[in-house]
């Protein structure tokens, strides 16, 4: 008697820069391992660049096979350069999606290189799963792209329950709305940490306290160039002149090339306590964050890794406005004086007394297996009704 093998659900997963990556990794791990599910991966964006350190590479030495590589990231930062990168990246996930022809597409984010490809997917009938949707970032253009991201996709895994309700009251059906936290959380309970020593060896600068790691990315719907801000953080850290000083290049959003240029000539000034990084990956990166004193930036992971490691937060700026916080979160504004003031606090000895009461809102750390799960459970259909919640006004 035949028997047939029941055929794998080909499973595509987009990633399009380092700390997207990083919070995709353990997903690419667990849809690998199984053997329902076919996984497939396309890299673009800023992996793909040799400006932010060709980051694919690292995709291939953590032993994922790439399937794909769209090109669509122009060297320009500017308004219209970005809108003729997604116009690139529209073609080229066409392409890509017609040659690999995946059962599911995995996206996550609010980024410009995914709402690309969402809409190459919508048009090839490719049903979407969207990851960390419903959240708000209000200073960002970012925020539109989420939501639209939204209404392309299918499924819906939201990292915490006020999140899960606005993507319900965007009209989405509350049987396709899952919240299993941030896949992010998920390093915290595999990954391998690196030790003090260890980081400073690969680092090659002594982590001497206090330590600093700074993220800061342009705010891109503020009408000011994001060059005054990242100065105004700059003034701020040189009021700390012990402090050890990490930092990461910021994405490649409106605007941030001229941050880098800033942070360089910052880095140069102060090369016995500071250096700057292209890209740490995710193992240096949350190692070096579960020594650091305070996290300074506005970077999500502010948000939502480091209250999970216990870790006091400066978060400069308007770029979280409307994400849920935990008290380890100081927000400040955009100015030296408000960003110094804010330091001093993580700093000091009540508020570092407190941060062992800390608890994640963005959940445990097992949200990749959670998706998982669902990918292998979902039925395979594109089309889906708009559900409407009773209202009155």
């Amino acid at each position: 008697m035949l028997t047939f093998k029941k055929e794998s659900k080909k499973v595509c997963i987009l990633t399009g820069t380092r700390a997207e990556y990083g919070l995709l990794y353990w997903l690419m791990k667990e849809v690998a391992s199984d053997d329902d599910l076919e996984l497939h991966i396309i890299a673009t964006g800023m992996h793909l660049s040799p400006e932010f350190g060709l980051t694919y590479q690292q995709i291939e030495a953590d032993g994922f096979s790439i399937d794909a590589k769209v090109e669509m990231l122009l060297s320009s930062d500017t308004p219209v350069g970005l809108a003729k990168s997604i116009g690139l990246g529209v073609i080229g996930f066409a392409d890509a999606l017609e040659r690999l022809k995946p059962d599911i597409l995995v996206v996550l984010g609010d980024r410009f290189e995914i709402l690309a490809a969402a809409q190459a997917a919508m048009v090839a009938r490719i049903p979407i799963a969207h990851i960390h949707g419903g959240e708000t970032t209000e200073g960002a253009f970012d925020e539109q792209i989420r939501h639209a991201i939204t209404k392309f996709a299918q499924w819906h895994f939201v990292a915490a329950e006020p999140y899960r309700q606005r993507v319900i009251q965007l009209g989405e059906s509350p049987d396709r709305v899952f919240n299993v936290g941030s896949p992010g959380l998920d390093h915290l309970q595999y990954m391998d940490w690196l030790d003090r020593p260890t980081l400073e060896q690969s680092l090659e600068i002594k982590l001497r306290s206090p330590l600093f790691l700074v993220t800061y990315h342009p705010v891109t719907l503020n009408q000011e160039s994001p060059s005054i801000a990242m100065q105004e953080l700059l003034v701020a850290l040189d009021s700390f002149p012990d402090a050890t000083v990490i930092l990461t290049y910021p994405n490649a959003d409106t605007g941030g090339r001229v941050l880098i240029k800033q942070i360089d000539q910052w880095v140069t000034h102060n090369q016995h306590r500071a250096k700057a990084f292209v890209s740490l990956g995710q193992q240096r990166y949350l190692s070096l964050m579960g020594e650091a004193d305070v996290i300074i930036g506005n970077s999500s992971s502010g948000l939502t890794e480091a209250p999970a490691l216990k870790k006091a937060t400066v978060n400069i700026g308007d770029r979280q406005k409307g994400r849920l916080k935990a008290k380890s979160v100081i927000d400040a504004p955009e100015r030296s004086a408000d960003i110094i003031t804010a330091i001093h606090q993580a700093l000091s000895s009540d508020f570092q007394s407190m941060l062992p009461s800390v608890n994640s809102l963005y959940g445990i750390g097992n949200a990749s297996q959670q998706i998982k799960e669902k990918l292998k459970a979902v039925t395979l259909q594109t089309q889906k009704s708009f559900f409407d919640i009773e209202h009155s006004f």
